[in-house]
């Protein structure tokens, strides 16, 4: 009989994300294996660091997923929340889960980061009419206790989202400087988030607007500098991010008891997999 133990990666406890060595780096998507996305778009995701306008859901689909929302934000204002404090939602809410293992949105994000993939992260990001509040140039990585950087998220329109209701805006090649250093964003930036990066204008071409129809997606790379404008119109601009990861990726400070096997295998012990909720 043989003595042999199969080996699990083990994932150190730490208490903040300083503690991590983390290898912050663009891992490019292969070109050659992609087959749901076209060769052009996977070249555009590798060049640019994001993908736009894919299709997803029809025009019906999108009027039922926009009530959804508009009910489940209702009972987070009642509960003293706001538009922006719904996060983690795969864990509380049936709806987002699948849509987190929802099969075309999953068969775009394959051919990004290859067949084992994990669903970790939904958020619901929601600019009301005239609500001031901006989002100034960051990257997702740095927010994020994980390691390496094989990450990227699905920006899923709820509503039209464009210029004017203030779109989400990216700064195209940003992704392939590496990790950024950022300082704490000022009260007067009045950001959503809390990091801005300096300089953001250096790091790639002139920004674009990720301008998105309801029921579209768009993918962009954890190292992609991108921020939005305050919605200083009379639309509302909502979109649910989620965020995936390559399943041999690592997960501290317990973020890895978020994540969802979504396509392929993960080892149980870095990604247990959180359950549907009922």
């Amino acid at each position: 009989m043989s003595d042999h133990k199969q080996n699990f990666d083990i994932i150190p406890q730490v208490e903040s994300i300083e503690e991590i060595e983390r290898q912050l780096d663009f891992f490019p998507a292969s070109e050659e294996k992609c087959e749901t996305l076209t060769i052009e778009q996977v070249r555009n995701y590798n060049q640019n660091g994001f993908i736009s306008g894919l299709e997803v859901f029809t025009d019906s689909q999108v009027l039922e997923l926009r009530r959804f929302f508009d009910g489940l934000l209702a009972d987070t204002i009642k509960q003293g929340g706001n538009s922006y404090s719904i996060s983690t939602a795969h864990f509380r809410h049936a709806r987002v889960y699948d849509l987190l293992k929802h099969p075309v949105i999953v068969g775009y994000v394959k051919d990004i980061l290859g067949e084992n993939v994990i669903g970790w992260g939904s958020h619901f990001f929601c600019k009301m009419p005239h609500d001031g509040k901006a989002v100034s140039w960051h990257q997702d990585a740095s927010y994020w206790p994980l390691t390496p950087s094989k990450t990227a998220t699905v920006w899923l329109a709820i509503d039209d989202t464009d210029a004017e209701n203030a779109c989400m805006r990216f700064i195209p090649k940003s992704h392939l400087h590496g990790h950024l250093n950022w300082r704490e964003s000022s009260p007067d930036e009045n950001n959503v988030l809390n990091q801005t990066v300096e300089n953001a204008l250096d790091f790639g071409d002139s920004p674009i607007n990720n301008e998105l129809k309801a029921g579209q997606i768009s993918i962009h790379n954890d190292l992609l500098l991108h921020g939005s404008n305050a919605n200083n119109s009379d639309r509302r601009r909502c979109g649910l991010t989620l965020r995936y990861c390559a399943a041999d990726v690592h997960a501290y400070m317990d973020w890895n008891l978020k994540g969802v096997v979504v396509s392929g295998e993960a080892n149980p012990t870095l990604w247990p997999g959180a359950i549907r909720p009922q």
